[in-house]
Formats: structure tokens, C-alpha cells, sequence
């Protein structure tokens, strides 16, 4: 099994520390701000893997850079992917065969230790690498949305279909997938996305602070809890994310093939500034 020496300086996209056994995740571009494409997807699944595999790891803490956790989306990268995989129909024919897909959350659920997601800011895109984890709190100027998928006519297949069912409860996440909302920091913490929302200087001590009470506490209990908490989760994923990842691969084939992919502006609904229905 990997030793976080043998792996501390392989990924482009996150920076790793560790101290206490407690191992910090924080994702980049550049040193900037996280840009998304298929290059940090690999990355962030592989580092799940290894640190959450790591027998001396007793806590993870996943933050992003700057005043974003993940809210924007690197084309240039993604063309570069497509091109590398022989054009757009090769490379989702190969994310369905090979289950490229289906590995960040599968490794982010098979972490052996408890994970804490501090959320500085924004995650439009790929938010539920935050919400899967055991611990969420955020700054406030934070919102979640799923602006890649519905919105910009993909399925919504690659494991959010399960992710925010599972926290908004299934009307309401129907409705923030189909429409783009923005669900607020203070509308996630009153709906239990978020445990805690923190000025953004004092979000990261909050999260070491949490994780070191973690780690304080026997290792094979911990272990033990993490396995229990994500146990539904886990087969959850396994029941619906292959279904939902062929769908969301088929779709956008077809797409492809009889160009047919118009563009749609998403809803910027913001449920924690009044866009409802008050009896």
C-alpha cells in the first residue's frame, strides 16, 4: 500500500499535506483556483484512493483554492481530452466500458477514514465530491448547483442523480437538477447540506480542529464509523451510478451524432432569497 511520501508530489491538480496523521486535500489549478476537466476527475479519484487507503491517514480534509471549491469548468482541457481519446463519441464510449466515470465516488466511499469538506466558496461543478463527505462546512458565500449537466443538456448521470436525492430529499432535488438552482450557504445549512458556515478566514482551522478530534480518537473505531456511515451511500452508488453514467453517455452520443445540443441558461434561483411560495 502507497505511503503518503510515495504519492505527496505525483498529482498536478491537488496539493497534499499532512500532519497529525490528518492529510489536507486542496484542489487547484495552477495554484489558482480549481478549473474542472477530465485531467482532476483521474486525479482526485486516484488521491482519494491512496490517502483514503493509507494505513497512517486517521482524517482527509478536501478544500479548494482561492474563493471557489469548484465552480468552473477548463475547455481548453477538455478539448485536449477528447482529442487524446480519438473524438467525443470514443471518449464516452470509453467512461461507460472502462468505468472512468464511476471511480471518484466509488474512492471517495472507499475511504477508510472520515472526511471533512471545508467549502470555500462556490460548487457549481461537481459538488458532490463535497457533500459525500462525512463532514461539510462552508463560508458564506457559498452555493451548490449542478450548472455542467441539465443545464448545459447533459444527463445529470455521473453520480449527482444519487447524491442530491440523498441530502434535498427527491422533489426538491428534481427540481435543482432541472432548473440550475443555486441553493444558498444558509438555505444548505437550514436543509443539512452543511453543518457549519464560517467567515473564510477561520473556515480551514474550524476543519483541522474538527479533524484532530477525530483523529485523537482509536483508530480501528474510526475506521469502523466510516465504514457503517457510508454504508447506504455505497450501495446506493453501486445500484444507480453505472445506469446513470450510460444514460448520461447516450445521450450526449446522440447529441454528438445528429447535432443536436442547444444551450440553455440555467434558473439562478437562490431558495435562500425568497424564491418560493409562502402559504
Amino acid at each position: 500500500m502507497s505511503k503518503f511520501d510515495d504519492y505527496q508530489s505525483k498529482y498536478e491538480y491537488i496539493q497534499l499535506r499532512r500532519e497529525e496523521g490528518i492529510v489536507e486535500m486542496r484542489l487547484h489549478s495552477g495554484g489558482g483556483e480549481l478549473k474542472w476537466s477530465l485531467f482532476p476527475d483521474i486525479e482526485v479519484a486516484d488521491a482519494l484512493w491512496e490517502v483514503g487507503q493509507d494505513e497512517d491517514t486517521r482524517c482527509i480534509i478536501i478544500t479548494g483554492t482561492g474563493n471557489t471549491f469548484c465552480a468552473s469548468i477548463d475547455s481548453e482541457d477538455v478539448r485536449d481530452s477528447i482529442q487524446k481519446a480519438g473524438g467525443p463519441i470514443e471518449l464516452l464510449s470509453g467512461v461507460v466500458t472502462k468505468s472512468e466515470g464511476q471511480r471518484l465516488q466509488m474512492n471517495h466511499l472507499a475511504a477508510q477514514v472520515p472526511i471533512i469538506a471545508a467549502v470555500n466558496g462556490p460548487a457549481s461543478v461537481h459538488g458532490e465530491i463535497a457533500l459525500l463527505c462525512d463532514i461539510v462546512i462552508c463560508t458564506e458565500d457559498t452555493f451548490f448547483q449542478d450548472s455542467p449537466h441539465f443545464p448545459q443538456t447533459l444527463v445529470p448521470g455521473d453520480g449527482v442523480h444519487v447524491v442530491y436525492p440523498a441530502v434535498l430529499g427527491p422533489n426538491l432535488a428534481r427540481y435543482f437538477l432541472l432548473t440550475g438552482m443555486r441553493l444558498g450557504a444558509k438555505e444548505a445549512w437550514q436543509r443539512g447540506l452543511v453543518a457549519e458556515i464560517h467567515k473564510r478566514d477561520e473556515l480551514l482551522d474550524r476543519a483541522w480542529t474538527l479533524a484532530r478530534a477525530i483523529a485523537s480518537r482509536p483508530p480501528a473505531m474510526v475506521r469502523a464509523t466510516r465504514a457503517l456511515l457510508v454504508q447506504k451511500l455505497r450501495q446506493e452508488m453501486l445500484q444507480y451510478l453505472p445506469h446513470g453514467m450510460t444514460l448520461e453517455a447516450l445521450a450526449a452520443v446522440v447529441g454528438y451524432a445528429t447535432h443536436t445540443q442547444p444551450k440553455w441558461n440555467p434558473i439562478p434561483r437562490d431558495l435562500s432569497v425568497g424564491y418560493r411560495c409562502e402559504p
